[in-house]
């Protein structure tokens, strides 16, 4: 099986001697966002099951700034909804790539027919290491730093976007975001960037999926548009998933001696004006036990449980709304 995934990446690429499966991409940013890079590539065997999740076979139709004209007609007219993904910590460009094809494949097998998506995946510099003890911060701090100064160059992806989105949203379908842990990080930076630059409310998302997020629990206190509180500016409506079994995110806490937003969600959820729920959706995870709850794995829950599948497909699949 051949998963094409789409994608935008503010890593700077080193360019083959020969083959483009020789692409790499590093982890040093450009200097401005349009010199990111755009392109297609085509993952094999995206197991639905694996913790590694596809190899990548080949990358094409690399462009500087923008997607190719014919990708972006492609995209526009395309007959499935849009699955905007942004990957997490400790991940690597295949990784990100990878797990792009891995969600795309694992919400399609749900056989709920707006969940079989389309998927464009935003990369940003992650060195790809875990924690590892003794030294736990090193790879964190490289890695929350650098997804922190990517929100220029995820904003930029946004505007690119924002085009085909429309197009795709005034054929009928319908475009999802899903942000996972530290990639919520640089979501924030762009969300708050978009409006510091003087763009305007713009219905990108149908739905704004936040998974495991690993951002301050109070990033929506932030009025009028600091860190993710103008996100239902961008986004129809936002579910947040979280879970008080989340391990990674304990230890995240401690190293920012802050509560995470994907631990019990944002502060005062509960608050019916604050967060109306035909906007804001909070999704607690904390009983799901239907996957590899270790470490590593009880971060992970939005694409090893099938509950937690369930409800993200069963988001995508529900009726518009007005």
């Amino acid at each position: 099986m051949t998963t094409t995934v789409y994608f935008g990446t503010n890593r700077v690429v080193n360019q083959p001697p020969t083959a483009v499966a020789n692409y790499t991409f590093n982890i040093i940013l450009p200097t401005r966002p349009q010199d990111m890079t755009y392109g297609t590539a085509f993952v094999d065997s995206a197991g639905l099951t694996a913790d590694t999740v596809g190899a990548i076979r080949s990358i094409q139709d690399l462009n500087k700034g923008g997607f190719t004209q014919e990708i972006i007609d492609d995209l526009s007219a395309g007959g499935r909804n849009i699955l905007v993904f942004i990957h997490g910590f400790a991940n690597d460009f295949e990784n990100a790539i990878t797990r792009a094809a891995f969600n795309r494949e694992w919400f399609a097998a749900s056989n709920v027919p707006a969940a079989d998506t389309t998927v464009i995946a935003f990369s940003w510099p992650s060195r790809g290491q875990l924690i590892i003890p003794p030294f736990p911060s090193f790879s964190y701090r490289w890695d929350q730093t650098t997804a922190g100064q990517s929100g220029v160059h995820l904003m930029a992806f946004f505007a690119n976007l924002l085009p085909i989105l429309t197009a795709a949203r005034d054929k009928g379908l319908r475009t999802f975001l899903l942000a996972h842990s530290m990639g919520n990080w640089a979501l924030q930076a762009a969300v708050e960037g978009w409006f510091a630059h003087g763009n305007g409310d713009a219905l990108m998302f149908d739905e704004a999926l936040l998974a495991a997020a690993d951002e301050v629990y109070t990033s929506f206190d932030f009025l009028p548009f600091g860190r993710l509180s103008a996100l239902s500016r961008l986004a129809r409506r936002i579910s947040i998933y979280y879970s008080h079994g989340d391990l990674v995110l304990d230890l995240a806490q401690g190293l920012n001696v802050a509560q995470r937003l994907g631990q019990d969600g944002p502060d005062d959820r509960a608050d019916l004006n604050r967060f109306p729920p035909a906007t804001y959706r909070m999704v607690d995870c904390t009983t799901f036990r239907d996957y590899n709850v270790d470490f590593q794995g009880s971060h992970q829950y939005y694409r090893r449980s099938v509950l937690a599948r369930t409800d993200l497909v069963g988001v995508m699949g529900a009726p518009v709304f007005a």
